[in-house]
C-alpha cells in the first residue's frame, strides 16, 4: 500500500466506513536519520483517528527508536499522532524482504520476537503486529509464532494468508488464519487479511474463520466504498447496489479535494493519479477520457474531466 494510503485516502475510507486506518509503512532507518519524507508519512488528522502508525525494519536499535518517534508523531509530524504502533513484518517485495525486513523476518523468528518485546517494552502506545503465514509452504510457522508475539505483549495481531514466497499470487489460505483464532492460547485480537474484496467474502471469514477483524488493502484501489457495502451487509444481511457513475465521480472529486488541501499543487494532483483512474475501471470507450484525467496537471480541467464523466457514463 506504499504511495496509496496517504492521509487523503485514509480519510475518505473512514468516511466510507473502515473502523481504523494506518499509514503507509515508515522506514525505521529513515526516522531516525530523520528522513523529512519519513517523518512526513507519520503526519495524521484528527479526522481519519483512530490511526496506526506502520513501521518496518530489521535492526533493533532502529525499530525501538522509531518506535518511540512513532508514539511522539503529534509532536515530531504534526497532526493527530499515532493511536497505535504497528510493526510491518508482512512486506514481501524484495527490496523489503531481501534485507530481512517485512516478511523477511519470517525466517528469523527468535530475531522478530526479540524486536517486538523491545518495541513492547520501549513505548506506552499499544502495539501490534502484521505478518505472513511463514517464508515457504515448508515454513508456515504463524500459529506458534502468534502465540509467542503474544507472549511479549502486543495488543493485536493481523495475518495475510500467504507465505513470503507466494507474494500475492494464488489465493489467501484463510484455514491457518483460523488456527490460530481458534488456537484456546490465544486472546488477542486476530485480524484476518487476503483476498477480501466483496461483502460476501467479508461475512464469511467471520462466520467460518471467527476472526475478530478483517484488514482489506489492495481491493480498496479506486473503491473506497467497499467498507460501506461491507457494514451494510453485515448489519442488515443486505447488499448494497453498486455505487453509479454519478456517485463515483463526487467521491473522486471528494477525495481529489482532500489531496489539493493536504499536499497542494501540482503534488496533489500527480498523487492522485493512481487512484482516478480506478474509480473509473471498465466505464466502455474511456481511454481518451482517462489519458486527459491522468496527465492534466490543471485543477480546473480536472474537476471539469471528472463533471464531464459524470454527464457522459450515467
Amino acid at each position: 500500500m506504499e504511495d496509496v494510503t496517504d492521509a487523503s485516502f485514509r480519510i475518505l475510507c473512514r468516511e466510507q466506513g473502515a473502523d481504523m486506518v494506518y499509514t503507509e509503512f515508515v522506514p525505521s532507518d529513515g526516522l531516525i536519520r530523520d528522513a523529512s519524507k519519513a517523518i512526513a508519512k507519520m503526519r495524521t488528522r484528527e479526522d481519519e483517528a483512530p490511526v496506526g502508525i506502520q513501521i518496518y525494519g530489521h535492526i533493533p536499535e532502529s525499530m525501538v527508536e522509531a518506535a518511540r518517534m512513532a508514539e511522539k508523531a503529534a509532536e515530531i509530524a504534526g497532526g493527530h499522532g499515532a493511536d497505535v504502533i504497528d510493526l510491518n513484518f508482512g512486506c514481501p517485495v524484495t527490496k523489503i524482504a531481501g534485507r530481512g525486513a517485512g516478511s523477511g523476518m519470517m525466517r528469523e523468528p527468535d530475531k522478530m520476537v526479540a524486536i517486538t518485546k523491545a518495541v513492547v517494552e520501549a513505548v506506552g502506545k499499544p502495539v501490534t503486529v502484521k505478518t505472513r503465514l511463514g517464508w515457504d509452504d515448508n515454513s508456515k510457522i504463524i500459529v506458534e509464532l502468534a502465540e509467542r508475539l503474544q507472549d511479549v505483549g502486543i495488543k493485536a495481531l493481523t495475518i495475510h494468508g500467504r507465505t513470503r514466497c507466494q507474494m500475492y499470487r494464488g489465493s489467501a489460505d484463510w484455514t491457518l488464519i483460523g488456527e490460530v483464532k481458534n488456537n484456546p492460547r490465544m486472546h488477542i485480537p486476530i485480524i484476518g487479511n487476503g483476498d477480501i474484496t466483496s461483502a460476501l467474502q467479508a461475512k464469511e471469514a467471520f462466520d467460518r474463520y471467527g476472526v475478530d477483524g478483517i484488514m482489506i488493502g489492495r481491493a480498496t484501489f479506486g473503491r473506497p466504498w467497499i467498507f460501506r457495502e461491507i457494514r451494510h451487509y453485515l448489519q442488515t444481511g443486505e447488499l448494497l447496489s453498486e455505487p453509479t457513475v454519478a456517485e463515483r465521480v463526487a467521491l473522486a472529486k471528494r477525495h481529489l479535494a482532500l489531496s489539493l488541501e493536504l499536499k497542494g499543487e501540482p503534488r496533489g494532483i500527480f498523487e492522485m493519479r493512481r487512484h482516478l483512474s480506478c474509480y473509473f475501471k471498465g466505464l466502455p470507450d474511456f481511454k481518451e477520457t482517462r489519458m486527459k484525467m491522468v496527465t492534466t496537471l490543471d485543477r480546473d480541467e480536472l474537476f471539469g474531466i471528472l463533471d464531464y464523466i459524470g454527464e457522459n457514463w450515467n
